[in-house]
């Protein structure tokens, strides 16, 4: 038995890689393919597909089949250098998967790996492992295999006396005897290039389902004298593919739980890892701290020193160093360095701040730009905009920026004072060093030192209440107050 501890690497191409991508998912019960359901921020087959061009190879292959009209589009985005093959409609199984790619390489020779295209966590330390035992055993096939607990619904690896590796069967076609078994089939493969195109031209339908079994290879391979042997890893989460929502929310969690665990190690300070979830693709500094309920997806990176949540969604957003993002919602942003965010606020795509600056509670930005050292603190939507260095925009402040047809950009100037409660109405420009009082609806542009006003002017009616509220609590209280002032007196 061998293990990942004991692999060997491959010094040379495989001839080729092929991932098979074709079954149709239905335990899903989803009208969106099975590998397009994602798993920390990709889907899973790019999760596949990552660990299968770890594999040098002179040709990588995925196989498509069921749901093709959705997953050839979406590889066209995550892997467009991957030669894709469909499987036709007539005929089924991983076999004949296979060997509609083979049909498509030609005359090879080499190895060929086949994976999964719904095991995300299959590793490429571990495809490298496979391919260099097969290569120091000289065997012809070898087969990823794992033991594990329950192997209910695996195909089962059998040994004869000596360990050696005879035959897979599926689970539907083992007798008792097989089916107590714990090593299992993971599906993932080297074959010799020639054995594997003659057992391919070997096999039947013969079997439970009618299928053409890729499990029926290896004792096919044997039976002209060629080696089968096994490659067992220890890590079980590797050899499990994904069929439901359930397994697809279990690998979720071990995902995660394993990327938290290596940002923790890189120097992230992370409070508790079972309410925090990072994608993939997200970068993390030295010394970043994340407060539960924290989620960072897409390709967002956060700068040394940052503190992100509680309670904190953000997606494809660039954090500087020792900025702190608080109860926010952001996508397609940029946080300055030393700048302070939320608590909730909302960073749509398009949001610029830069270092120092804040924006802060139940304020809403699109595509603005806020200055070093400006402020958006409170109550605020600041949209198609852009904000000058050392800005202070009041409280309430709206950026109207829709006319109901178009939308239009203003500005305000480096060290301006916007007033609580004004509208700018754009495109309307507020220059550098100027003011605008609060409560004003500016339609004008407003120049370097001036002071915007654009509001009535008040008008206080003498008695308003006592004629129009008589007998109320109101203008009892005006009559009290109105004989107080006339006895101080």
């Amino acid at each position: 038995m061998t293990t990942s501890s004991e692999s060997i690497s491959p010094t040379e191409p495989v001839a080729a890689v092929i991932v098979l991508a074709a079954g149709g998912g239905t335990r899903m019960k989803s009208t969106r393919s099975k590998l397009l359901h994602d798993i920390a921020g990709r889907p899973l087959i790019a999760h596949a597909i990552n660990a299968a061009e770890t594999v040098p190879s002179q040709h990588l292959l995925v196989v498509v089949g069921v749901m093709a009209d959705q997953v050839e589009p979406a590889l066209a985005q995550i892997a467009p250098n991957v030669h894709i093959v469909r499987q036709t409609d007539d005929a089924y199984g991983t076999g004949h998967a296979v060997r509609c790619a083979v049909e498509v390489l030609g005359d090879l020779q080499g190895e060929i790996v086949v994976t999964m295209g719904d095991s995300p966590m299959l590793s490429g330390e571990t495809l490298h492992g496979l391919v260099g035992h097969h290569r120091a055993e000289q065997n012809a096939v070898t087969v990823l295999t794992a033991h594990v607990p329950d192997p209910t619904g695996y195909g089962r690896i059998v040994r004869d006396g000596t360990g050696a590796v005879v035959r897979i069967v599926e689970h539907k076609d083992a007798t008792q005897d097989e089916r107590a078994i714990d090593e299992i089939n993971s599906g993932v493969f080297v074959f010799d290039a020639a054995a594997l195109v003659d057992g391919l031209s070997r096999l039947t339908t013969a079997n439970s389902q009618g299928e053409y079994y890729l499990t029926d290879l290896p004792d096919l391979v044997q039976q002209r004298g060629h080696r089968v042997g096994a490659y067992v890893t220890e890590d079980l989460w590797e050899v499990e593919g994904v069929n439901t929502r359930v397994q697809l929310a279990a690998m979720s969690r071990e995902l995660n739980r394993r990327i938290c665990e290596h940002w923790m190690l890189e120097g992230v300070t992370i409070l508790d890892p079972a309410t925090t979830w990072i994608h993939a693709d997200v970068d993390l500094a030295p010394d970043v701290t994340l407060l539960p309920g924290t989620s960072l997806e897409g390709a967002t990176v956060v700068g040394s020193g940052s503190v992100i949540g509680p309670d904190t969604t953000l997606r494809d957003v660039e954090i500087g160093e020792d900025a702190t993002v608080c109860r926010t919602h952001g996508s397609l942003a940029v946080i300055g360095a030393r700048t302070n965010v939320g608590p909730y606020a909302y960073l749509r795509p398009g949001t610029v701040l830069e270092a120092e600056g804040k924006i802060g509670t139940f304020v809403e930005t699109k595509n603005a730009k806020i200055g070093r050292g400006a402020k958006v603190p409170h109550l605020s939507y600041a949209g198609d905009a852009e904000i000058g260095e050392g800005a202070n925009i009041g409280a309430g402040t709206i950026f109207a920026n829709y006319d109901g047809v178009d939308k239009h950009h203003s500005s305000v100037g480096r060290f301006t004072f916007i007033g609580s409660d004004t509208v700018l109405v754009a495109p309307v420009q507020i220059a550098d060093g100027a003011y605008v009082a609060a409560g004003s609806a500016i339609t004008d542009d407003v120049a370097a030192g001036e002071l915007g006003i654009a509001r009535g002017r008040q008008h206080n009616s003498s008695g308003w209440v006592l004629r129009n509220r008589a007998g109320t609590r109101t203008a009892e209280a005006a009559e009290a107050a109105a004989d107080s002032d006339r006895g101080d007196h």
